[in-house]
């Protein structure tokens, strides 16, 4: 089974179990059609991080594909140049390309096809094009005045003929196509062997022409960014060739015969499992599935658990272990009233004094289309003429014959998150506008550092046995409609299909990662068909709640090991996610 964001990407993983690869072959090949297919929520100058169940080894492993901050990132440099927030676009935002060496990590270790092959079906679409999404479409007219005026190179590689694609069109990127053609002949020029090749691609990416292109963008062009001011960037080919995609032990909570599996605090992950262990001392099931309890609690959980978010992640020492400790969480657990907290409470776990960013002011509201989550009430993305975006990410999932699973969730480089470097068909990412531009926080920008990402890839195991791979784009949302889900399917008593369509809701009570990092203290998103009654109630408790349109918020996908079957579901909201299998 397979299941993810878009139709090709899903087809093109199903294609490949069909041919005998696994889970982990179909993964990268769909993953790199992402990139073609919704070039506007990921592409090949971001990360990627992965999740994944090895059947062979029975275990958990984390391959961790986002890039590090360059070595002259540091906040001195931001502030010499007049800066105290770093911007959403352009190319001082970027990190290290990480989404082809994780692919490529996975894809070695856990794979079992060629280079060639699991490139083909993304070269293919790079160079034949692929149906344009309306939302691809709309992003496009959004930045028109941008790429004509200030971004050129992104004009020539997005305006084709110098008109924004209609919806429905064929848009291709035959440079992209070439870039990767080049890889896949100077890998197999290099070795003849599966593994010496894939080590070739690695090197001609980080160290080869690719990084070279990159490196020379960087150091010898300017362009105008968020900040309104004309950047170039920080990105060095030592940068580049310095890092390497890695594997990690996943962090994981049990929770009523489950046991979830995230990321490391250098993403958000672990929010969904300090979340369930808050969780873990409320009866869910007698405040019944969705009613104005159900919602309240489970809003009032997310916010104590995303200010810890703030005060405690980064890649840094965190205190993960204290701040899943039951004590902890039970002392926690009782700040939760019968009102809407309208105050950020970080915790002191183990003792520790919290310390959270300075905002810019203490109810900003972000400006329309900036950063990732998908709120929209015609469930579109939605983007500023600058370059700002909801809505950058996508996500597959893919469980394989033998039993082995993967979750991942790639995103960044989308095509208005800066230039596009000519010689490559692809632009940099932005992941760095994640960092606070302050001293002594864990996601403080320093050089090296992994930003704090929002990317949030989640497995499951059930009474100790693999059972659910899953997740969505969405941004700091991620783990709340991920949570959802995994509710609605634990107290919900839904199947995967249902869990997925049920109402969702979130919060935006705390700070933002994207820029301009702003927060919305209390405010309550809920999608309209959550009970009339039950929105009231939320009201009445002190929720600002902001109803969206019926099929407006989340974007989920999941793939199940469940008696005996595979199953998979996908997100019928935009009509453009699918869930194949046989």
């Amino acid at each position: 089974m397979v299941a993810g964001t878009h139709w090709l990407a899903s087809a093109t993983g199903m294609s490949v179990l069909e041919r005998g690869g696994n889970a982990f072959d179909a993964a990268v090949a769909a993953g790199f059609v992402l990139q073609v297919a919704e070039p506007h929520l990921n592409g090949p100058g971001g990360e990627v991080p992965i999740l994944l169940w090895s059947e062979a080894e029975q275990k958990t492993h984390v391959v961790c594909g986002q890039g590090v901050a360059p070595a002259a990132a540091t906040i001195g440099r931001f502030r010499e140049l007049g800066l105290d927030v770093v911007p959403g676009t352009g190319l001082l935002a970027a990190t290290v390309p990480g989404a082809f060496g994780g692919w490529m990590l996975l894809l070695e270790r856990w794979g079992t096809w060629r280079l060639a092959d699991v490139l083909a079906p993304a070269i293919h679409y790079a160079e034949h094009g692929v149906p344009v999404l309306e939302r691809v479409s709309a992003t496009i007219t959004a930045v028109e005045g941008m790429f004509t005026a200030d971004w050129p190179t992104s004009a020539a590689t997005w305006l084709p003929g110098g008109r924004v694609p209609e919806p429905g069109s064929r848009l291709a990127n035959p440079v992209l196509a070439a870039t990767y053609r080049r890889i896949v002949a100077e890998a197999e020029a290099a070795s003849g062997t599966r593994e010496g090749q894939l080590a070739a691609a690695r090197h001609t990416w980080y160290e080869g022409f690719v990084a070279e292109a990159i490196a020379e963008f960087s150091a010898t062009t300017a362009w105008r960014d968020s900040s309104g001011g004309v950047h170039g960037g920080l990105l060095t080919g030592d940068d580049l060739a310095g890092w390497s995609a890695t594997t990690e032990e996943p962090v994981s909570f049990d929770y009523r015969g489950h046991t979830v599996f995230k990321t490391g605090p250098w993403g958000q992950g672990p929010v969904f499992l300090q979340q369930l262990a808050l969780l873990d001392g409320v009866d869910l099931d007698a405040m019944g599935y969705l009613s104005a309890d159900y919602v309240h609690t489970v809003t009032e959980a997310a916010k104590l658990a995303f200010a810890d978010r703030e005060a405690w992640y980064g890649d840094a020492d965190v205190p993960l272990a204290d701040l899943l400790d039951p004590a902890y969480n039970a002392a926690r657990r009782a700040l939760i009233g019968p009102r809407a907290s309208l105050d950020l409470l970080p915790g002191s776990p183990g003792g520790r004094e919290p310390r959270l960013p300075v905002l810019q002011g203490s109810k900003v509201p972000a400006p329309e289309g900036v950063g990732e989550p998908t709120v929209d009430t015609a469930g579109l993305e939605r983007t500023l003429p600058d370059g700002q975006v909801r809505g950058d990410t996508c996500h597959v999932d893919v469980v394989d014959r033998w039993g082995n699973m993967v979750s991942a969730t790639p995103s960044g480089g989308w095509l208005q998150s800066s230039p596009t470097v000519p010689a490559l068909g692809f632009c940099l990412g932005t992941r760095a506008q994640m960092f606070w531009l302050q001293e002594g926080l864990p996601s403080s920008l320093r050089p090296g550092a992994r930003p704090r990402t929002t990317l949030s890839p989640s497995f499951a195991l059930k009474d100790g046995r693999p059972w659910l791979a899953f997740g969505t784009p969405g941004g700091d949302q991620q783990d709340q409609w991920s949570l959802n889900f995994l509710l609605a399917l634990v107290h919900g008593g839904l199947n995967l299909q249902e869990a997925i369509d049920a109402p969702m809701f979130h919060s935006e009570h705390f700070p933002s990662s994207f820029f301009p990092r702003g927060s919305r203290p209390g405010v309550l998103h809920v999608e309209e068909r959550l009970d009339a009654g039950v929105v009231a109630e939320l009201r009445r408790r002190g929720h600002e709640v902001e109803v969206q349109g019926p099929w407006s918020l989340g974007r989920l996908s999941a793939v199940a090991r469940d008696g005996g079957f595979l199953k998979a579901a996908a997100n019928p909201r935009g009509a453009q996610g699918y869930a194949a299998g046989r």
